[in-house]
């Protein structure tokens, strides 16, 4: 996800490494060691049963640029799931406890999915997968309403319809690739709806001809058997089937959306929810309310509370530094995740010990230098692989986790699968000063392209401040080999959304470098989450991931072995190869893997699973930002 997390067997393992534990691993499947990242200064604090949980109050949270979507559909993003949370269920999705790097229990909790608006979690033993582990079978649980008037059970219809809207003209889904390579029949659902209104004048993308198509044409293997009970055909089996579904891609769609363009400002002026908490106001760029939802019932949702009266977002473009003296003021309780905390005050608010404020330990590609193949600036300099491997030469990368706030919160990474994760081998094809960039390198491979003068690029970044930090440091370093960039800096809010418009993208002044960020989808066996999402070809589509639109013969055919695989050491073989193949055609710049920093106010508790307090707001690494449907606020 530009966002977003899971896992599979070997969980034990597999989370402790996910916990920054394996640093150093050398097998092709995660694995400990004894290297770890730098947490124990801002561990997280011991919860409580002396204090019970208040209802009331205003939840406020700030936020630089807010959520780049609304609709489930398109939103692939931090900022977008951390408030998808509270107004959307999925079948199974991921409780919220605390975790550190010393125990992986926590960890393995919450990346574990457990029924949400399912009954139960499907397996072979309670019969819910059936046909060789072709066939999944889910039963929904009554009583999950949508907020509509007058209020009516969630079914199996409104799942189909999620499903159906993957692919409309207008904004499709953030990743499809998951899905079409292992539901039966998704793919040729795709192609039909692509070739329907490939002609816009024949097919215009209104509500009405997009509402009709998905009405009127089936996928093979979704199919609403009755009202409370949906079926998945896969094409072969998929072990990692469930953590997909976990996806907020996977939510209930209600009827009513059909009235609207997907992601429009009307739908989102028109959400419902079958959460605990509804949007009742959207502003644009200044504000996002959401308050209780009356429909919503806590006997059917395992997961989420309602404990807040409403939660706001004001969106005003601060920086991190505005944002944490809001915060320690008390005038706001959370930051939004487009910023991230103030990285000068990292080191103060480790030493001060205090208890609202924790480093969590993660696993991500966070940020990352991704290359526009297909732009024609500077020569097409961007699809000539010496230019793009003087960069993964040039670049310093220590200086970019300082801009970040330094070792607290993150460390150099030099492969495309992060530490951790399925496939992730310790290695280095450019080797570059343990991470403070090798000049001279980059100053022969340019020579050798054909710059012996240097070149100037067009850098697209997220213009939050601790972003911008990391985009000054990174200009500073190539500009010693003779690389300029241009510095483009757009909100978070159109920042993935327009590296994402492959369509327009190979076009001149567009951009031939940007600066996204990475988080799996899920944890353990993920490598379908980093190496399929970003890299599988061709892939060149609007609200790609594939932001370079790199392709790549023999990566496509690894990634089908992987996915195959009899084994998760054999699927880790696999993955590692694509990696290598990756880096060898240099078609990003992996930078860092980041910890995550999360200050609140010091009102702000959060609600366990066995009912005691934690006295600060909880991660989730799956949603890749604070969990809100587990906050309630102290009176004092």
């Amino acid at each position: 996800m530009t966002r977003v997390p899971r896992r599979l067997s070997a969980l034990a393992v597999v989370a402790a490494a996910g916990l920054g534990l394996a640093a150093c691993s050398s097998s092709t499947s995660s694995s400990t060691s004894s290297s770890s990242t730098s947490t124990s200064s801002a561990a997280a604090p011991t919860a409580s049963s002396s204090q019970q949980p208040q209802s009331g109050g205003t939840l406020n949270i700030i936020a630089n640029s807010g959520p780049d979507h609304l609709d489930t559909v398109p939103a692939y993003y931090t900022v977008d799931y951390e408030l998808e949370r509270v107004y959307t269920r999925q079948l199974v999705s991921y409780p919220t406890v605390p975790y550190t790097t010393t125990s992986s229990s926590g960890w393995t909790t919450d990346t574990t999915p457990v029924a949400d608006i399912a009954t139960v979690v499907p397996t072979v033993a309670n019969g819910g997968i059936t046909d060789g582990g072709k066939v999944y079978t889910f039963h929904i649980k009554t009583g999950v309403d949508w907020n509509s008037t007058p209020a009516r059970q969630v079914t199996a219809q409104d799942f189909v319809r999620e499903f159906k809207a993957f692919f409309n003209p207008v904004s499709p889904v953030g990743n499809a690739g998951y899905y079409t390579s292992t539901i039966l029949g998704f793919q040729q659902y795709d192609n039909l709806e692509t070739a329907y209104f490939a002609n816009a004048k024949v097919h215009a993308p209104t509500a009405a001809n997009i509402a009709n198509f998905q009405n009127t044409h089936n996928i093979a293997g979704i199919k609403a058997v009755n009202d409370l009970t949906l079926q998945f055909t896969l094409i072969q089996p998929a072990s990692d089937f469930l953590y997909m579904l976990a996806m907020p891609f996977a939510s209930a769609r209600p009827v009513e959306y059909d009235s609207y363009v997907p992601n429009s400002l009307q739908l989102d002026q028109h959400l419902l929810s079958d959460g605990p908490y509804a949007i009742t106001s959207y502003t644009p760029g200044k504000q996002i309310v959401l308050t209780k939802n009356p429909a919503w019932n806590q006997s059917t949702d395992p997961i989420r509370h309602q404990y807040v009266n409403e939660i706001v977002e004001t969106i005003n473009g601060s920086t991190a530094q505005t944002q944490l003296a809001d915060i320690q003021a008390g005038t706001m309780d959370l930051t939004s995740g487009d910023t991230s905390v103030n990285p000068s005050s990292i080191p103060g608010l480790v030493a001060s010990h205090a208890p609202n404020f924790v480093i969590w330990p993660w696993s991500d590609t966070f940020p990352y230098i991704v290359f526009n193949l297909r732009s024609p600036d500077a020569g097409g300099a961007m699809g000539k692989v010496l230019v793009r491997q003087a960069v993964e030469y040039g670049l310093d990368k220590i200086a970019v986790v300082k801009a970040f706030g330094g070792p607290d919160v993150g460390s150099v990474i030099n492969t495309i699968i992060p530490p951790g994760n399925t496939g992730y081998v310790n290695y280095n094809l450019y080797p570059d000063d343990n991470g403070a960039g090798n000049t001279a390198m980059c100053k022969t491979d340019l020579a050798k392209a054909g710059y012996p003068n240097g070149l100037t690029l067009t850098y697209m970044y997220p213009n939050d401040s601790t972003d911008t930090r990391a985009f000054t440091a990174i200009q500073a370093s190539l500009a010693q080999c003779g690389i300029t960039l241009t510095g483009k800096g757009e909100p978070g809010s159109t920042f993935f959304v327009d590296i994402g418009n492959a369509p327009e993208n190979n076009k001149a002044n567009v951009f031939d470098m940007a600066q996204p960020g990475w988080i799996p989808d899920w944890y353990g066996n993920n490598g379908r989450t980093v190496i399929q999402a970003l890299f599988q070809g061709p892939n060149c589509v609007l609200n790609t991931v594939n932001y370079g639109c790199y392709d790549n013969a023999t990566v496509n055919s690894l990634i089908d072995q992987a996915e195959t695989a009899p084994s998760l050491s054999a699927a880790g073989a696999d993955w590692h190869a694509a990696d290598v193949q990756i880096m060898k055609d240099a078609a990003i710049v992996p930078i860092m893997t980041q910890t995550f920093p999360l200050i609140a106010s010091t009102r702000v508790r959060s609600v366990l699973p066995n009912g005691s307090t934690y006295p600060t707001a909880l991660f989730n690494p799956n949603i890749g930002d604070p969990d809100l449907a587990n906050i309630w606020l102290a009176s004092s």
